[in-house]
């Protein structure tokens, strides 16, 4: 992708499509955002519209280039017209493997021969997306952090036969669009899931056995080791059920028991308290 130019993809207009797609085209990426039912696309755009409106209001986003981002986003409910003139293509849909690799295949036949072929997946196996793809070597993964507009990191996962064109390519990407980049080997969670998972897990058996609250819990590792936000709140906004099948996964592919999902985890998502996409979670959302 030459700096001046560049066309972008996204596949899926959710929490963390929509969010993938404003960064790309405020970083000056021709970008259309897909999914499948065009109510859905136009969803996804008008929650980047919203975005951006407060960004101008707050001083954080000038008017003009709110304006300019917002004509060079598209959406579709047609996957060819997506990524047919893409030179990069982003999955960002649910977390399970086999929605991830029916999507690759279909991408594969529209996409062009050179287009970078990247997976949103926090945990998933990258190598195992890539082989329903014709030229595994041209798929890595490329995991954003919610919201993308906000966080800046961006954790790059090599493939087994992720090629070092393909790698300098999504590197040159992400520094487009203004991430700090790490590089991670492909295997079970990455880095950044596998730790944060931990913690995450840990803080709930601490709720459940009543150690502390949630809160209090959370002002722990807010004030005593600086996170921006603690474990538990941010379990609600990645979703409880997102974290469960996540955990699932992790703890049949790890061994030593430390990804077992909590029972309280088990039992919220099972009466559909999801976090703050559903209202309630460990917090109470408005």
């Amino acid at each position: 992708m030459k700096p001046s130019s560049g066309r972008v993809a996204i596949l899926g207009a959710g929490t963390m499509g929509h969010g993938i797609a404003q960064v790309a085209a405020q970083s000056g990426f021709r970008t259309a955002l897909y999914d499948v039912e065009a109510s859905l696309a136009e969803s996804g755009l008008a929650r980047i519209r919203r975005n951006l409106e407060k960004g101008v209001e707050a001083g954080k986003v000038a008017a003009d280039d709110a304006k300019a981002a917002l004509g060079r986003l598209r959406p579709t409910a047609d996957l060819k017209d997506a990524v047919a003139d893409a030179d990069l293509v982003i999955e960002a849909a649910p977390e399970r493997m086999e929605l991830k690799t029916s999507l690759f295949r279909q991408v594969s036949a529209f996409a062009r021969p050179s287009a970078i072929l990247a997976t949103n997946t926090s945990s998933l196996s990258v190598s195992e997306i890539a082989k329903a793809v014709a030229h595994p070597e041209r798929v890595v993964g490329m995991h954003f952090f919610n919201p993308p507009y906000v966080l800046k990191l961006l954790e790059i996962v090599r493939a087994e036969r992720t090629s070092e064109e393909t790698l300098a390519a999504a590197r040159a990407a992400g520094e487009r669009m203004g991430r700090e980049l790490i590089t991670v080997a492909d295997s079970p969670g990455f880095a950044t899931s596998r730790l944060g998972l931990v913690i995450g897990l840990e803080a709930m058996r601490m709720v459940e056995e009543g150690v502390a609250s949630a809160e209090d819990i959370d002002r722990a590792m807010e004030l005593g080791y600086r996170h921006p936000m603690g474990p538990l709140k941010l379990t609600d906004l990645v979703g409880l059920d997102v974290r469960l099948d996540i955990a699932r996964y992790l703890d049949s592919h790890l061994a030593g028991g430390r990804f077992r999902p909590p029972a309280i985890l088990e039992r919220m998502v099972k009466e559909g308290k999801l976090g703050k996409k559903s209202g309630q979670g460990f917090y109470r959302w408005d």
